[in-house]
């Protein structure tokens, strides 16, 4: 199990967002919405005063989070092949991850990493088995929303190498010569542990 601090004011305001969140999807009076919109502005108040982010526009951001505050869900596939993992590089910022994203509701989340490795990378796969759980937003660079991670395991079954709307490139790197990493999206962590696995294909699923 990992554990890592994260910032008191980045805690503070995830709390008060999700509080006032929650609030306001079950508020039955306008008097308890005004207040749950008031602490909307707070956490947007505490995040600007520690980023250059502008306070309405995080206003308006939380203000389209729905529903009851849960945790997203960032769902990864793991494709080895001669020993190179593959992975995609972003478009959002240049850099390379496993392929993935966020699960859609009514989706298995194997049905997920099916259609997130297929989508990016051109190749269709088989999971076969979770790698690790992992809290996705306690380490640099931190993010407003809470997520989870789920890397699969899988092995390819069809395609071919073939960038999609969201990546610029594909390719296989050993795991000792790697290209710059999206780090919100894969770490260094996400990557030693597939490697673990490989190795011991006994090992259980990681989690934090």
């Amino acid at each position: 199990m990992v554990e890592t601090t994260l910032p008191r004011w980045l805690e503070w305001a995830r709390q008060i967002q999700s509080i006032s969140q929650t609030g306001l999807t079950y508020s039955d009076n306008e008097y308890d919405s005004e207040r749950y919109r008031r602490l909307m502005e707070i956490a947007a108040e505490i995040v600007h005063s520690h980023t250059a982010l502008p306070p309405q526009a995080l206003v308006q951001d939380f203000l389209a989070q729905t529903g009851y505050a849960t945790p997203k869900v960032d769902v990864r596939g793991a494709v080895v092949c001669q020993g190179r993992i593959l992975l995609v590089q972003e478009r959002a910022d240049q850099r390379w991850s496993l392929p993935g994203g966020w699960a859609e509701v009514g989706d298995l989340p194997s049905a997920v990493v099916v259609r997130e490795v297929r989508e990016e990378s051109g190749f269709e796969v088989a999971p076969q088995k979770v790698i690790g759980v992992f809290d996705a937003n306690r380490n640099p660079p931190l993010s407003l929303y809470h997520a989870y991670k789920i890397i699969f395991l899988c092995t390819i079954t069809g395609g071919q190498a073939q960038p999609g709307q969201e990546t610029l490139a594909v390719g296989f790197f050993p795991f000792d010569d790697l290209p710059p990493l999206s780090a919100n999206r894969t770490d260094q962590r996400h990557l030693a542990e597939v490697l673990a696995h490989l190795q011991d294909q006994h090992r259980p699923t990681a989690f934090d």
